[in-house]
C-alpha cells in the first residue's frame, strides 16, 4: 500500500511541475506579445521580463538535470526551445519598426535612386571608407 502512495505522491509532484513550467511558459508568452494583456487586452511586448522567465526556466532545467522524467524532461525541452524562439522573433519585430521608421524619400529622390547614376556608386564607396577604422597594424 506504500508503494501505491508513493506512485500517487510521485505522480502529483510531476504534474504540479508540468503545471509550474507551463505557468511561468505563459507569463514568457504574455511579454513576448503572444497572449493579449488582461489589462489592455492588447498584444503588448516586453522583452526584459520575457528573458528572465525564460532564464529561470533555464536555471530550473540545469538544476532539474538527471532527476526528472522522461515526459518532464521532454516538456521542459519543448516549452523553453518554443519560447526561445518566440524571443528571437519577438526582438526581432521590436528592432525592424525602428529601422521601418526612417524618413521615406520623397518621390524626386525615389526617382533619382531608381535610376542609378554610376558617378554615385564611387561616391558611397569614398564616403565609406573615409569612416572605416582599421585595427590591424
Amino acid at each position: 500500500m506504500a508503494e501505491v502512495q508513493t506512485s500517487t505522491h510521485s505522480g502529483e509532484l510531476s504534474q504540479r511541475f508540468i503545471e509550474f513550467v507551463m505557468m511561468q511558459a505563459q507569463q514568457a508568452s504574455l511579454f513576448l506579445g503572444r497572449i493579449p494583456s488582461p489589462q489592455s487586452g492588447k498584444a503588448e511586448v516586453l522583452l526584459e521580463p520575457a528573458k528572465l522567465f525564460i532564464d529561470q526556466l533555464e536555471m530550473i532545467q540545469e538544476k532539474t538535470r538527471g532527476n526528472l522524467t522522461t515526459q518532464e524532461s521532454e516538456i521542459l525541452k519543448s516549452v523553453l526551445s518554443d519560447l526561445e524562439m518566440a524571443y528571437v522573433q519577438a526582438s526581432y519585430a521590436v528592432s525592424s519598426p525602428v529601422q521601418a521608421e526612417s524618413p521615406a524619400p520623397s518621390p524626386e529622390e525615389a526617382d533619382k535612386s531608381t535610376a542609378g547614376s554610376p558617378e554615385s556608386a564611387p561616391e558611397e564607396t569614398e564616403s565609406r571608407k573615409k569612416f572605416s577604422k582599421s585595427y590591424g597594424a
